[in-house]
């Protein structure tokens, strides 16, 4: 249940209505697995609207200015609005709802993604420039980009699958992709496949670890995928000495899979045991141990490697494709 295109903007259907104590001006609202605060009265138990989760970038619009004393932020030279999970009068917000009529004639239905008929991207914070690269090309289609989906947009459909899973830390920093396709080497950030480079931090990892060398003795057309975090990336929470890269995922490229988690392990055992590997928490768990997305969310808290508060946990499941994230609310109320 991964997607390569992050649905920022859609059209959902608003579930309870909460009032908060002590708030004459605003209450809060369920959207699937999300709660945020909206105008009191803006909404009704039932009704459509269109929800912008966390991390969306909008446009400079007129219908969006009530943002701007809060959430204006630049994006490289683009100016917009970055919504983030804040607090309102002690109550979590996450997101963004408003009425249908943002959308003046558009035609839709539940579940559409609107995300570019409203121009909105994704916020990524700016790159340091050992990360950046020159782009060589896109990122290859032969390759699932890394990005997971959160369990608050999946958790009504999949809550009760009789699916175990392995459990890993989520580690905040930048991801990166090693790759050998019929005999050709390549090195990727999240979105591009970059030139080599003695400066570019991906490529002197790639030389450091002799990850071609690795790929060419293994002998399959296979992308090692990974989390490079350290000094430079994500104010560096694990607080490491340089940068270090953490594979998490094998994709391979002929059959177009992931490995399941138990074949990773073998693999990474056998052939990359150079490489270091994301850390696991349970190799066997199952979503019927959580009762509710609140539960599953707060199993998301805890320590990191180094770091008091963690990004999150990534679930990967041992039976089929299924993938989620679960990124720690306290992690995203201290960016």
């Amino acid at each position: 249940m991964s997607s390569n295109q992050r649905k920022l903007a859609s059209i959902r259907q608003v579930g309870s209505i909460t009032p908060i104590d002590g708030a004459d001006n605003i209450e809060k609202i369920s959207i699937d697995g999300w709660n945020c605060v909206a105008k009191k009265g803006e909404f009704k138990a039932g009704q459509f609207c269109v929800y912008f989760e966390i991390d969306s970038f909008l446009p400079v619009r007129p219908e969006f200015e009530f943002l701007r004393r809060t959430s204006l932020r630049k994006m490289g030279d683009k100016e917009g609005f970055r919504l983030k999970t804040i607090r309102l009068r002690g109550v979590l917000s996450q997101g963004l709802a408003l009425p249908l009529s943002i959308l003046g004639d558009h035609v839709v239905e539940l579940g559409d993604d609107v995300t570019d008929v409203l121009g909105i991207i994704k916020f990524e914070p700016p790159m340091p420039a050992e990360l950046q690269g020159v782009a060589k090309a896109s990122f290859p289609g032969f390759i699932c980009k890394t990005d997971q989906e959160r369990i608050q947009n999946i958790w009504s459909e999949i809550k009760d699958t009789a699916e175990s899973f392995e459990v890993t830390l989520k580690l905040d920093g930048t991801s990166c992709t090693y790759y050998l396709h019929d005999g050709n080497f390549g090195v990727c950030s999240r979105n591009l496949e970059l030139e080599a480079s003695e400066t570019n931090t991906l490529w002197k990892l790639a030389q450091q670890y002799k990850i071609e060398e690795l790929l060419r003795s293994y002998g399959h057309n296979i992308a090692l995928q990974g989390e490079i975090i350290g000094e430079g990336i994500q104010k560096n929470p694990e607080k490491i000495k340089g940068q270090d890269f953490y594979l998490f995922d094998i994709w391979d490229i002929n059959q177009r899979r992931y490995y399941l988690p138990q074949e990773r392990r073998a693999l990474h055992e056998k052939f990359f045991p150079v490489l270091k590997h994301i850390p696991i928490l349970d190799v066997k768990r199952y979503l019927t141990e959580y009762k509710s997305v609140e539960s599953i969310l707060t199993a998301a808290e805890g320590p990191s490697m180094q770091g008091e508060v963690r990004e999150g946990i990534v679930f990967r499941s041992n039976e089929s494709g299924l993938t989620f994230k679960v990124i720690s609310n306290l992690y995203l109320l201290a960016e």
